[in-house]
This record gives C-alpha cells, structure tokens and sequence, in this order.
C-alpha cells in the first residue's frame, strides 16, 4: 500500500523492515581491545523451527512429518549439522559458517510467551518482558541506556535519525536511535500497518486517523483487500520471491556496512516479514525454502560487508514464536511455541546445535501440538549481552529482562 497523499516527510515513515543502531559502543570493550558488534534480525511471522534445522536423530521425526520431513537422502538433500540435527538445504551459506565454527544454532528455544497472537508474541520478544503490553521500551534500548549511566559509554556525537519504517520495539527507549531503510520497499503487511497505527495513535493522532481512514478505504476495493498486501500463507510467485532475497540482502548488507565504519553505529535490528506459513508451506522447495534461502542470502550480505570487522561481529536471528509440530491440513503449519535462533559471527563460538531436545513423541509435545521449548531465549540474549557487549549481568536481570532473575545467561556464546 502508498500514501501518496502524505506529506514527503511522513511517507519516508512507511515500509516493511529497517536498520536501527546506536551510533556508540562500551569504553570497557573498546578498553580491552575490543570493537563488538551485535545486529539482531527479527523474523517477523514465527518460524518453523522444525522446517529450518531437522532433528534428523529423533525416532518420531519421520513419522510426525512423512514425505514433508527433511532428511540427508532427500531431495534436495538436507545439510547435516552434528548427527542428529541437518539444516535446510536452502541454507548452504549458513551451513560454510557453522563448519567453519563462526555459526550456531539454538534449538526447542522461544520467549516467555505462551499464546498464539503475533502482534503479543512480537511485543514480548522485542520488550524483553514476561507479559505483552507491559512497556513501551525494547531490551536492547534500555541495555545500551544501562551501559550510558554505567560510564561505560561515551555519548559525545551521538545522533538520531528517523527516516525509514516504524522504528522496532527493540530499540525504542531512551537511548538515541539511527533508522535507515532500503530504496527497495516490500509492500506493508497487515502486521506493519497495525504497528504504524499503534506508533502514531501515541505519538501523532491526527496522522493515524488518516492513516487508518486510508487502509479502510483500500479494504473496500474490489478484492476486499488491498491491491498490494499478500494474503497471510499466500505462497510467494517466482517474481515476489526475487523481490524479497533483493530487499534482504540490500538490507542486511546496507545494515552491515553500517556498522563497519570506524566511526558507524556497533548495534542494530533489521525486521523481515513473511513468516506466516499457514499455507503451502514447502520447507524443502517451497515457500519456507525460499525465505530461508532469501535469509541465507541476507547473512552472507553481512559476513562480506563487514569485512575485517565480522570477526568481531554476532549476527542473532529471532522470531515471535514456532509452528506446529505437525503438518496441517493446507500443507502448512500453525501458530506453535519451540522455534529455532541462529546465531553467526566471527566472535562466535560456533559449530555446534545448543540444544536440550525435548523430544517429538505426542506426550513430548507442548499441548500434544507444539514443539516443547527447553531453553529461554532471554537466556541466549543475555550470554551474548554479557559476554559480548560486557552488559553487567545484575541491571540484564533488573532492567534489561525484568522478571528473569531465574534465567541465567548461557555462557560460552563468544570467544
């Protein structure tokens, strides 16, 4: 959808995904040293977890998917990881980096959230908080405000810009904000729309009235829907799918070359949408392949555009929440709880699944649908917080992830 009755500068405001940083780094990591950088990427419409990495090794897999289940003599055949995981085959470049012990993976992995509503489940993951709806503010913000009143960051220059997307919940605070977005705009999905609606009924009412007026107006075309928008589930056609593997890497490239620069930001998120695979969902050659493959692309994007700086780098890739453990009825999945996270990066210590396997028998299953989730990705977070951005582990548990006190950072994340 465009607005092109929009002020110039609002318009600026619309699209699908964009970089957002702060344009300052830890003087106690730069004392040691060290130049850390840390990009989040938010895949935005839960993930198949088990559609992205195959628990090849569990007895139950093949039966739980039949002919839809990846395995290493299928075709195309899956990339085998430790011997009882093999990722996506539409992966290739994610699996060069875990052999070369710069990727990693965390299985049966999700946020305290326990619902099925994406717009919640995004909230939780972005806000750090146990409950949706609970602040205004996003976890990786109020860390790097934690670490400004700590001393341990220098905020001489800094800067804020806005133009792009609706700034993420993760970097919104009081910490100053850097947004970018690519020339090459998806089309705004049904959740972008809400979240512009929700960002302006705060902060500009009388622009989210015409905004809403706007998307009610489309609704009443001729399809009932508006011309640009993809159903949710929607398979991608051939030319749709080009489109997004161009946005994801000029996006995650420009994020990258961002943060390379010796003067440029060291933190940032990027959000990519699309995820939502109710329908069709083709882990091996369809819909999800071709996303992960797009994301795949997105990540060696990043590995080239830092150059030197990537062995300093930790790329983290999160979603709302997973999808069903079983096929559905359209060949797809629904609303889950366990997912995946990747994790890539030169400061990494990767080459290994982090996995605490909850198993895929029916009783294994969370509710008898999903796949159970063992490890707290708050945990996974505040490893890489602590040990990679040296954010002290007592304001992670009080400010950062409130309500955590209980989850303790999984260590050895980085070198």
């Amino acid at each position: 959808m465009t607005f092109h009755h929009l002020p110039s500068r609002r318009e600026a405001l619309i699209g699908a995904g964009s970089l957002f940083a702060w344009s300052q780094m830890p003087r106690l990591a730069r004392a040691e040293g060290r130049d850390p950088r840390l990009l989040a990427i938010v895949l935005r419409g839960a993930l198949d977890g088990l559609g992205a990495v195959a628990p090849i090794g569990d007895p139950d897999w093949i039966s739980l998917r039949g002919d839809r289940a990846l395995v290493l003599d299928g075709k195309p055949p899956a990339l085998p990881l430790d011997g009882f995981f093999a990722l996506n085959p539409a992966m290739p470049n994610l699996h060069r980096l875990y052999k070369a012990q710069q990727a990693a993976i965390v299985h049966a992995t999700a946020t305290p959230y326990r619902e099925r509503s994406h717009f919640d489940g995004q909230d939780v993951l972005e806000s750090g908080m146990a409950r949706p709806g609970t602040v205004d503010t996003g976890w990786l913000n109020r860390a790097l405000v934690a670490l400004a009143s700590d001393g341990q960051v220098d905020l001489r220059g800094s800067r804020a810009l806005g133009v792009g997307s609706v700034t993420p919940l993760v970097v919104r605070g009081r910490a100053p904000v850097l947004s970018w977005v690519p020339q090459r705009l998806l089309p705004a999905s049904d959740d972008t729309q809400a979240r512009l609606l929700d960002l302006y009924r705060h902060t500009d009412p009388r622009l989210a009235a015409a905004l809403d007026a706007r998307i009610r107006l489309a609704a009443l075309g001729p399809t009932g829907t508006s011309d640009t928008s993809m159903p949710e589930g929607a398979p991608l056609a051939a030319p749709g799918i080009a489109g997004v593997r161009a946005y994801f890497a000029e996006a995650a490239g420009t994020a990258a070359r961002f943060l390379a620069k010796p003067d440029g930001p060291r933190v940032g998120a990027v959000g990519f949408v699309g995820w939502d695979t109710h329908i069709n969902e083709g882990a091996a050659s369809g819909q999800l392949a071709n996303l992960l493959g797009a994301l795949d692309g997105a990540l060696a994007a990043i590995e080239t555009n830092m150059g030197d700086a990537w062995r300093e780098t930790v790329v983290a890739v999160m979603t709302e929440f997973g999808r069903t453990a079983r096929i559905n009825g359209t060949n797809g999945t629904d609303h889950g709880t366990g997912t995946v996270a990747f994790l890539a990066g030169g400061a990494l210590r990767g080459g290994r699944v982090i996995a605490d396997w909850p198993g895929l028998k029916s009783a294994q299953l969370y509710e008898g649908r999903d796949l159970k989730p063992t490890t707290d990705l708050r945990a996974v977070l505040k490893g890489l917080l602590r040990d990679h951005l040296r954010v002290d582990e007592r304001v992670l548990a009080s400010t950062v992830f409130p309500d955590s006190t209980d989850v303790a950072p999984i260590t050895g994340l980085v070198g």
